[in-house]
């Protein structure tokens, strides 16, 4: 034990339970997460009296009038570009390069890929949608069942939350006061980590069942074209990361300046026209309108929780059952992997991660590690049903069941929550930069 634990009582009613319960039916009815978020809010706050109702409007507005949240679109649209101008698919090229020498190369390639892609777009629907375009399709041809192909696009696009220039770092450094350019610096090895143990995975069934019977060899002359083909390509997460770790951009600075980067890239070489803009700004939008919303009415659910206690009653509980900081840590990933599995990523870091913290913090968890441990772990419901938003864009995409899908990631599964083990107990895993 890191120290001795408070200890508080909890006297929650059926002013907080009411509420939740509501939440709940609402999700499982399918409305839509920010209007039932939204609507259990108001119940909230009319059954407890905790704040007044009157304050809801101003919390809405408060709640995104932040320039940190600037950057989330302008990393969607940066996202956007490098689809419709090709620089995404001189990404893989360059990926399919580097892997040309393994087994499983082309399924390697493709992990890679969305790795790639996530140093651009801080996004998983988008790094699956992009890549899953490009990749499935051969990937079948190489000998992957339909459903195989589509679990190992929808798993390597996990690594959208992960490794930075990452949405969910931006959120959960809003919310907790943490600064998102420090979470991008301690994220690299761990993104790294998920990355890695998805193409290791990805290696192991390949010997199994022999998806890929190629016998292509590493090409020093190809990894050469690739790398010429796909210069203006790799400028893109340069700018974004050098600007950020150098501290010459804040994350935000550096989601602008890849925007424009990228525009004139695409402009300059003919890939882009014009005429293209409004198109490529409707569909980011459209993205974007969908994530702003969730975070306008979960911040105001999370200063409702905060006035009611729910956070200390929520430590006493756990502190009730159990006092041991490994035992604390395995309940808050098993909670974080329950919540991934049945809510996206972003409510989930705005509502949950208040109540988690105080707990983590009373265990001597550095806010650092805190942050990497729960986004990792929430990274894992990307690919878990039934709210797997990496299933069913991949799905959409090929007209493959979402379950058939789901059962085959779960090797996959399987080795990202080793990865969320490994960077629970292994701190210097996530602060190696930071202390």
């Amino acid at each position: 034990m890191f120290y001795d634990l408070p200890e508080y009582a909890t006297n929650l009613g059926w002013e907080f339970y009411g509420p939740l319960i509501f939440i709940a039916v609402l999700v499982v009815l399918a409305v839509p997460i920010w209007v039932s978020i939204g609507l259990g809010t108001v119940v909230m706050l009319i059954w407890s009296g905790a704040l007044p109702l009157s304050l809801l409007g101003d919390s809405l507005f408060e709640g995104i009038d932040a320039f940190a949240l600037i950057a989330v679109p302008l990393f969607i649209l940066t996202g956007d570009v490098l689809v419709r101008t090709g620089l995404s698919a001189r990404l893989l090229d360059i990926a399919d390069a580097i892997t040309g020498g393994v087994r499983s190369g082309f399924g390697s390639a493709t992990v890679l890929g969305c790795g790639f892609f996530s140093c651009i777009s801080g996004s998983d629907a988008a790094g699956a949608a992009a890549v899953g375009r490009m990749t499935i399709g051969r990937l079948i041809d190489e000998g992957y069942p339909p459903a195989r192909a589509c679990a190992l696009v929808a798993s390597g696009a996990c690594t959208g939350i992960l490794i930075p220039p990452s949405i969910a770092y931006i959120i959960i450094g809003l919310v907790l006061g943490v600064s998102a350019s420090t979470l991008f610096v301690a994220a690299v090895v761990p993104g790294v980590l998920v990355l890695v143990s998805i193409m290791l995975t990805n290696a192991i069934l390949n010997r199994i069942h022999g998806y890929e019977s190629s016998d292509r060899r590493f090409d020093w002359r190809k990894l050469g074209r690739a790398l010429v083909d796909g210069r203006y390509a790799l400028m893109v997460p340069v700018i974004i990361l050098g600007g950020i770790y150098t501290g010459i951009f804040t994350p935000t600075e550096a989601a602008a300046v890849a925007v424009i980067s990228s525009l004139i890239i695409g402009l300059t070489q003919g890939t882009l026209d014009i005429s293209d803009l409004p198109d490529i700004l409707q569909s980011s939008a459209k993205v974007n309108g969908i994530i702003v919303p969730i975070i306008a009415v979960s911040l105001p659910f999370a200063q409702t929780l905060g006035a009611l206690d729910v956070a200390e009653g929520f430590v006493g509980v756990i502190n009730g059952i159990t006092d041991e900081p490994w035992l604390i840590i395995l309940m808050m990933i098993g909670m974080l992997i329950v919540a991934g599995c049945i809510m996206e990523a972003t409510p989930n870091i705005v509502i949950l991660s208040p109540l988690l913290f105080p707990l983590a913090q009373s265990i001597g968890m550095h806010e650092v590690h805190f942050c990497i441990m729960m986004v990792t772990a929430l990274g894992v419901g990307f690919i878990t049903p039934p709210l797997g938003l990496n299933l069913f864009v991949v799905s959409g995409l090929t007209g493959t069941s979402v379950l058939s899908i789901a059962s085959r990631a779960l090797p996959y599964v399987f080795a990202m929550l080793t990865v969320v083990l490994l960077l629970a107990f292994v701190p210097q895993l996530s602060l190696w930069a930071v202390q």
